[in-house]
């Protein structure tokens, strides 16, 4: 069992279709069971609800993140460049990053998203404890403006 989504986090994912908002969290169970240390970094930005895991708690060190866009969820990998990908499913062509687009429960239960939720992992140097050794969630960016779905007044 991992650990409850911080409130903010079901706030800030609410704004979206149901749908969206599930395939996000669900992606995030996936994460941390296989890293349940690691802590989470929440934001609230212009175009998405994003939110990252690495092992120090800092985002440049970040080896998984997780943004709801309006049709879909992605499940990206900072580090996307360099996991192996003989099937060629990793999207983007920058030097450093790569994902996966998630559009349903079907997407989600490709066996490849675990193995590159595991590849990411084990790149990023295997599960460990946080820094502060309690694992944690933190809303580090809430943007005023919004490019994407916002609260009903």
């Amino acid at each position: 069992m991992v650990r409850a989504p911080d409130p903010r986090l079901i706030q800030y994912l609410s704004v979206y279709d149901p749908s969206i908002s599930r395939l996000a969290l669900k992606l995030r169970e996936m994460v941390l069971e296989e890293a349940p240390d690691a802590p989470e970094m929440i934001y609230d930005a212009y175009n998405a609800v994003a939110f990252g895991y690495s092992f120090t708690g800092r985002l440049k060190e970040a080896f998984i993140h997780i943004a709801s866009y309006a049709g879909h969820v992605n499940l990206g990998f900072n580090y996307g460049a360099t996991l192996p990908d003989p099937n060629g499913v990793l999207v983007g062509t920058g030097k450093q990053v790569r994902h996966i687009k998630i559009f349903s429960d079907t997407d989600l239960a490709r066996p490849y998203v675990r193995e590159f939720i595991l590849e990411a992992i084990a790149q990023a140097g295997g599960p460990q404890q946080p820094a502060s050794g309690v694992p944690e969630s933190q809303v580090r960016g809430n943007y005023p403006k919004k490019r994407r779905p916002v609260a009903k007044p």
